[in-house]
């Protein structure tokens, strides 16, 4: 009984800093540069200068459909899977558009990186491309993503700029901003393209 406490309580200590490390790693990622215009009770107004992205397409409906397969497919080409076997960093946060169309997910690429100058990937279903610059409204909430989740805060997003008279374009997508193994200090995102006059 005491060896078993004593491995019980060994393992819970070796979880928490394991969880820790995790949470301070993320911390430490690259994230795709905004600067907030407008901070609200519910959200907050951002300009994203325009970026360079690895993105799939899917015939994915929902978060569960895309999140996995295309993760794997955008992972294997900053790992090396691509024509000059280059590593790439990882930057957060992972996009997601998830539609009744043709759902999309996206890596951010480093800030030093653009389409001329980033390698050809060796599957055809990435693609580089470039963002145009873009004001969003954003909406945050913790825990694990899910489509409930996800369905709820967007409704929350656009009940808040329809209470602000704030207009509002295109579809409600999603950031993730953690690994699928970091249970604490999760992060997510719910944003949407915004008609904006900065002042």
């Amino acid at each position: 009984m005491k060896v078993f406490l004593i491995i019980s309580i060994s393992l819970v200590v070796l979880f928490i800093i394991f969880q820790t490390q995790m949470a301070m790693a993320t911390d430490k990622t690259n994230q795709q540069t905004y600067n907030v215009l407008l901070v609200e009770k519910d959200f907050e107004i951002r300009f994203y200068p325009s970026a360079t992205l690895a993105t799939i397409t899917s015939s994915a409906k929902s978060y569960k459909e895309l999140a996995n397969p295309g993760f794997r497919k955008l992972a294997n080409y900053i790992f090396g899977g691509n024509n000059a076997k280059q590593k790439i960093s990882m930057t957060s946060p992972v996009h997601m558009d998830i539609n009744d169309s043709a759902s999309s997910m996206s890596f951010v690429m480093p800030k030093n990186y653009n389409k001329d100058n980033l390698p050809i990937p060796n599957n055809p279903e990435v693609v580089i491309k470039t963002t145009s610059d873009e004001y969003v409204a954003v909406i945050k909430f913790t825990g694990f993503a899910s489509d409930k989740m996800i369905k709820l805060y967007a409704e929350k997003l656009e009940k808040a700029l329809k209470e602000k008279s704030i207009s509002f374009y295109g579809h409600f997508r999603f950031l993730g901003y953690n690994p699928p193994f970091q249970l604490f200090g999760r992060r997510n995102e719910i944003i949407v393209s915004v008609i904006w006059i900065s002042k």
